[in-house]
């Protein structure tokens, strides 16, 4: 369990925890306990939107601050493997040559837009967000952060394979049951309740359909690669948190 969540920790963070033990056991803990992990960072990132705030920032350069602490404070690992994915899957190549692609060290077109896509809608829909009362503004960058992680811990659920026979993919795919992946998922949902002042529904819905789109995009990914890799959980992340921002913001 401590080395699970160590491995969680520094996989999904900066923050620097000595790493102990790394094999499929210490996986299966560090990605269960993803979502946890995006609500104490959408616990950070929230803070340092509303503190923007209250010191006299606009909401627009508040919410440039806390997407830009989300990349600095993950090392901008997600937004590498959305970048990754997305010049993978719009070569309309090979398995074998996407995969190839994808393990290239540069960023094509498709991966810049994909990138750009993200940050701008994010940014916009932070600002939105931060314009509600704290709380709902709090439960709001929260809510997207965590189901962010909880897309990471659904697409490592058992019964998806990994695309390659090393690295991140095949270390940590198919190591979360199902158990876990619920409770994960009614601690996001619980958390969306309030990310709307007057709609509890809204909140969790956000987050059930960006779920939803993510599991039919990972669907997609599996057929094209044969399996997922460590960029597919990255891009999985960054979508689920995306949409989940869009639909709260409104």
């Amino acid at each position: 369990m401590v080395d699970g969540v160590r491995l969680g920790v520094t996989t999904l963070t900066v923050v620097p925890v000595r790493v102990g033990r790394v094999d499929r056991s210490a996986a299966a803990v560090a990605m269960s306990i993803a979502p946890a992990i995006g609500i104490v960072l959408g616990l950070v990132l929230a803070g340092v939107g509303l503190a923007a705030t209250a010191a006299g920032a606009t909401p627009l350069l508040a919410a440039v601050l806390t997407v830009g602490a989300g990349v600095v404070l993950t090392r901008g690992l997600h937004l590498d493997g959305l970048a990754d994915t997305a010049d993978g899957l719009g070569s309309y190549a090979d398995p074998a040559t996407s995969l190839a692609i994808m393990r290239k060290p540069n960023v094509g077109p498709f991966g810049v837009a994909a990138v750009v896509l993200v940050l701008l809608a994010q940014v916009a829909a932070t600002a939105a967000v931060l314009t509600t009362p704290w709380y709902a503004a709090l439960a709001a960058v929260v809510t997207a952060t965590a189901a962010g992680r909880l897309a990471i811990s659904a697409a490592c659920r058992r019964g998806v394979p990994a695309a390659r026979a090393e690295g991140l993919g095949a270390l940590v795919a198919g190591t979360v049951g199902p158990t876990a992946l619920a409770v994960g998922t009614v601690a996001v949902l619980a958390v969306a309740v309030a990310a709307v002042p007057g709609r509890p529904w809204q909140g969790p819905a956000a987050v059930v359909l960006a779920l939803a789109t993510m599991l039919i995009g990972l669907r997609h990914v599996v057929r094209r690669l044969g399996g997922v890799t460590g960029d597919v959980f990255g891009a999985a992340c960054e979508w689920t948190a995306t949409v989940t921002y869009i639909v709260v913001s409104i």
